[in-house]
């Protein structure tokens, strides 16, 4: 059994030695705090990517996201294709009083179109104004840090990798067909040269021009 009263000595010594410190306090909104880079402030939308799937609007579980879209013709990309059709958005907006930042949709989002943004002042006096269409979600992206830097003993991505070999096919291809060009501008113009020699000329080389019966031509 303890001694009576020790329990009470040991909160007040707790308290002694906190009232000796000094204490951090950050003079918020004057001084910024520092979020972690991996901070879920808000969800910032690239439009650009989005295909309109819907798979982020399916696999939230609180059905926060609202999508609406349209379809368009495409015309055909060469002389007899077929037209072809693609969904356009109209609608990307995002119900913060509902989400609950669990990140479902961004991690099911397969073209890379949603992102977490560090971005947390965005309170509203009216529950109704948390819902965010998609042009304030596109102002949060440019609040997206940038990723961290890959391990520089780390294998190359396959990605890169096979857009690495396809451009290096690219540039050998362009390469050949330059030169391929080259030598036959230089074929033409060695032709023309010789059309413009006349019988018994010589050419820069001392080379007889010669005459139809295949007979060098005496200068």
């Amino acid at each position: 059994m303890g001694i009576p009263g020790s329990g009470l000595a040991k909160g007040l010594a707790v308290t002694l030695r906190t009232m000796t410190r000094k204490s951090h306090t950050a003079q918020y909104p004057d001084a910024q705090p520092e979020l972690p880079p991996r901070t879920r402030g808000v969800i910032g939308l690239f439009e650009e990517n989005c295909t309109v799937c819907m798979l982020c609007a399916r696999e939230c579980p609180d059905w926060c996201i609202y999508i609406d879209s349209h379809k368009e013709t495409v015309p055909p990309a060469a002389p007899g294709g077929r037209e072809r059709s693609r969904n356009v958005l109209d609608r990307f907006a995002i119900d913060f009083a509902l989400c609950m930042y669990c990140g479902i949709c961004i991690e099911v989002c397969p073209f890379d179109a949603l992102f977490w943004s560090p971005e947390f002042e965005y309170a509203e006096e009216d529950i109704r104004d948390l819902t965010h269409e998609r042009d304030k979600l596109r102002e949060w992206m440019w609040t997206v840090p940038a990723p961290p830097a890959l391990d520089p003993r780390a294998e190359e991505p396959k990605e890169l990798a096979a857009a690495r070999k396809t451009a290096d096919k690219l540039a050998a291809a362009e390469a050949a067909e330059a030169a391929e060009a080259a030598e036959a501008a230089q074929a033409a113009e060695a032709a023309q040269a010789h059309a413009e020699r006349g019988p018994g000329e010589t050419d820069a080389n001392g080379n007889a021009n010669r005459n139809e019966n295949g007979n060098g031509a005496a200068s």
